[in-house]
């Protein structure tokens, strides 16, 4: 199969064809057609299968039967907003749909694209939004603050396009998405790519989409990715995992890495100890500009850099052929975010491999991914930097026979779900003892309490509570204070209490005033100042 029996334009086929292009993959063969009869789409892909072009050429197509001859310079249609719509989880997912759509319509006539993202000045954006524009390319947050200030019009949008839309969910936005949604015409066509259609996502797509939907699934999490070879080393603390780090990047077949860490602190200090190591890395995480996440992909994607030290915010929207290898210095908070990590590698076609650092305390999270995957992960060791003690067992066992359940394999206890959500292998009791039947008695014998002697007790005699007199208090003779002469305190030279007076105060030197005596001078109280208190000084 060529693009060209997929129906597209020769215009985009010529483009395809200079991005050395030949044949559409699964899901674009599935995707094109679909979306060119103008059905709304649900498409189910594993990362790095082309889901990107699946929705970028139909939107294309939709630009092209806009103008009235696309081999010459068209009467443009001046239509305010755009055409095509497309919203991102990220920034660097926005700059890689931006991309890819500027690369397959280059030779469009007067073809106009646009990203929308936070981070950016707004001046830049609000003139883009105000010129004529064909596709825009947005995230929620930063799309709703110019619908809110009115510079962003989406009346004439045709298609809407959600990518990633559990990662958006997961983000938060699924009131922003709605709201947004609001703004279209209900006439639209709406696209969503995403790795799952359950819960939250799938009550979006019913809101969002039409009834007559067409949902393409190619492969889901629990394919298996051919060309990547997947490695779990366990270290046992920083020190050993530093050192296998150091070991995985100092090898001649790494072209460039990508090593993934949990939060932003460890990105920036791991970053700081490769770059002071000697190698070319950098750090690119939520935390940092804009302007500088762009020079960082700029420089990953121009071989400037040879190793990307990120978190999560890179596990999606990020596309260069050229990294051959990825390392989990940190696990991710979610086992899905596992498959977007290792899709960074072994792309278009080439063969990838990713490794994952793994302490005792990753046992969960491991367990967890491998449950996601449904594949082990096969455990590998560095000559001279194997750890000191034995692997652990990161299979998930079913619970032994009359073992109470929470017990054993790390069952909870009162649903159907194990460990961190992890589902059991038998059934539920819900399930089983369903419909008023009554739960089985268990195989063992009942409890038999055998009679025991009482404990025998020594003879003693009782407690005799004993009578005591009560607390006679004894006659003392009242205090006698001794006579003492009076006492003396000194007020300053020359005052003696004991030789004033009583009632009497006697007048302070002018030379010695009082502790809380003010020193400035005092007005009179008659003339043209009496009973006026003095004025501050401005």
């Amino acid at each position: 199969m060529t693009f060209e029996s997929l129906g597209l334009d020769e215009a985009l086929v010529s483009a395809l064809r200079a991005a050395q292009y030949e044949h559409p993959t699964d899901v674009q063969a599935r995707a094109i057609p679909a979306a060119l009869a103008g059905k709304d789409l649900r498409v189910c892909s594993n990362t790095g299968s082309g889901k990107t072009a699946a929705f970028v050429l139909p939107a294309l197509m939709k630009v092209l039967a806009a103008r009235q001859d696309p081999t010459q310079k068209p009467q443009r249609n001046v239509v305010r907003g755009p055409r095509i719509l497309v919203l991102v989880p990220t920034r660097e997912l926005a700059m890689q749909v931006a991309k890819a759509a500027s690369n397959y319509g280059r030779n469009v006539p007067f073809l106009a694209v646009t990203s929308v993202v936070g981070g950016v000045p707004y001046p830049a954006q609000l003139k883009a939004l105000r010129s004529p524009l064909d596709i825009l390319i947005a995230t929620p947050g930063r799309l709703i603050d110019h619908l809110g200030s009115g510079k962003a019009i989406l009346d004439n949008v045709e298609m809407l396009v959600l990518d990633e839309a559990d990662r958006m969910l997961d983000m938060g936005f699924i009131e922003d998405i709605e709201h947004i949604a609001a703004s279209l015409p209900q006439n639209r066509q709406t696209l969503m790519a995403s790795a799952t259609f359950d819960g939250q996502v799938g009550q979006l797509a019913m809101r969002l989409q039409n009834k007559d939907v067409e949902r393409i699934e190619i492969t889901g999490h629990t394919a298996k990715h051919e060309n990547i070879s997947q490695e779990l080393m366990w270290a046992d603390d920083l020190d050993h995992k530093h050192q296998l780090l150091d070991h995985l990047l100092t090898d001649r077949d790494v072209d460039q890495a990508v090593v993934f860490t949990s939060t932003q602190i460890d990105a920036d200090r791991l970053a700081d100890r490769l770059y002071e190591m000697g190698h070319a890395a950098a750090a690119l995480h939520g935390g940092m500009p804009q302007g500088r996440r762009n020079r960082v992909l700029q420089g990953l994607r121009s071989r400037q850099l040879r190793i990307l030290v990120a978190t999560d915010v890179a596990a999606r929207g990020i596309d260069v052929p050229t990294i051959s290898h990825v390392i989990n210095y940190g696990l991710p908070l979610k086992a899905e975010d596992y498959v977007h990590r290792i899709g960074r590698t072994g792309r278009a076609g080439r063969s990838g491999r990713a490794v994952t650092l793994a302490e005792r305390r990753d046992v969960p999270m491991i367990r967890r991914i491998q449950h996601y995957t449904t594949q082990p992960i096969p455990v590998a060791t560095v000559q001279g930097l194997e750890p000191s003690r034995p692997a652990p067992d990161t299979v998930q066992r079913p619970p032994r026979a009359g073992a109470p359940r929470g017990k054993t394999g790390g069952f909870s206890r009162g649903n159907d779900f194990g460990h961190r959500g992890a589902p059991r292998n038998d059934r539920g009791f819900n399930d089983r003892f369903a419909g008023g039947e009554r739960r089985p008695p268990m195989d063992r014998a009942p409890f038999e309490r055998h009679d025991r002697p009482a404990f025998p007790r020594a003879d003693r005699p009782e407690f005799q509570h004993q009578e005591r007199p009560a607390f006679q208090r004894g006659e003392r003779p009242d205090y006698q204070r001794q006579d003492r002469p009076d006492y003396q305190r000194n007020d300053g030279p020359g005052f003696i209490r004991a030789d004033r007076p009583a009632g009497h105060a006697p007048a302070r030197p002018a030379h010695a005033p009082g502790k809380f005596a003010s020193s400035k001078p005092r007005f009179a109280s008659s003339g043209a100042n009496a009973g006026k208190r003095p004025r501050k000084a401005v």
